[in-house]
């Protein structure tokens, strides 16, 4: 699947030069988005899911030091990603799998140690969500990721990420256990829903930034489905593959494809607006 966010060119070398005096002049900060883009998303989300899983409850550190640990080590992929020029796959991914497994924390967080029930943080995520991308739209005038060229257009887009995962985690808890689906029927689900806006994309001409962030908010659900399906114990309706071993897993599966586009570079995304 390939949603192609882009939604108009530069018209001339003035408007170009016009957009990159906003912000720090770059090359691209972000893929093209194509298949290999979601099946790594969708990895990443997996291991947001388990890793935040087995760091908690597996190694014992806890909600509170897995998070401080984990929000560090973001801290400094997103300062090695904001100082570089151009699309680096393997900064870019990295940042991805920690914005994941932060995201996570956070929900948990608000959840297990503050008592903040998922209804609660599902109206907060997305009101956070659709905030930053009122505040995008109107400083920038777009929210289409083939724009981020500039310091201020990525500071948009990983605030954007990191809520898409808060919200995914609340929404996709909230949905699974009000339902009580279980996980492999959770994960069908919205598999079945990510197919849904596919559809509407291609077949009715659903509006491409639109149908890439509902898409995009909705792996991280699927995702967290299929890590806990992978990883519960079979009394739990898991295949009891482990926290660590579902992690590692994935985790080598993602570096693989990270290595592979790397040193092919067809992810690499030269689409301005």
């Amino acid at each position: 699947m390939k949603l192609d966010v882009n939604m108009k060119n530069p018209s001339s070398s003035c408007e170009v030069t016009s957009d990159f005096s906003i912000g720090k002049q770059m090359l691209m900060k972000v893929p093209e988005v194509t298949i290999i883009f979601w099946i790594i998303k969708i990895m990443a989300t997996t291991v947001g899911e388990t890793a935040a899983d087995f760091l908690n409850f597996s190694l014992n550190l806890g909600l509170t030091l897995t998070t401080l640990l984990m929000s560090g080590l973001l801290l400094i992929a997103l300062f090695i990603q904001f100082r570089s020029k151009k699309y680096v796959p393997g900064i870019y991914w990295l940042a991805v799998v920690l914005i994941s497994i932060v995201g996570t924390l956070i929900t948990d967080n608000l959840v297990d140690n503050y008592g903040v029930a998922l209804e609660t943080t599902t109206i907060i995520f997305t009101l956070a969500l659709l905030a930053t991308f009122a505040v995008w739209y109107a400083s920038e005038k777009t929210l289409s990721i083939h724009s981020i060229y500039t310091t201020r257009r990525e500071a948009f887009y990983w605030s954007a990420i990191l809520f898409t995962f808060s919200l995914g985690t609340a929404a996709g808890d909230l949905i699974s256990e009000g339902l009580d689906l279980g996980y492999w029927k959770s994960a069908f689900m919205f598999a079945a829903l990510i197919g849904i806006v596919t559809i509407a994309y291609y077949r009715f001409k659903l509006n491409a930034v639109s149908a890439f962030w509902i898409v995009y908010i909705l792996t991280r659900p699927l995702g967290a489905s299929l890590g806990d399906y992978l990883s519960q114990p079979l009394d739990a309706g898991g295949l009891a593959l482990s926290t660590m071993g579902t992690s590692a897993v994935f985790l080598v599966m993602i570096l693989g494809l990270v290595i592979y586009l790397t040193r092919t570079e067809r992810d690499e995304n030269s689409i301005m607006e």
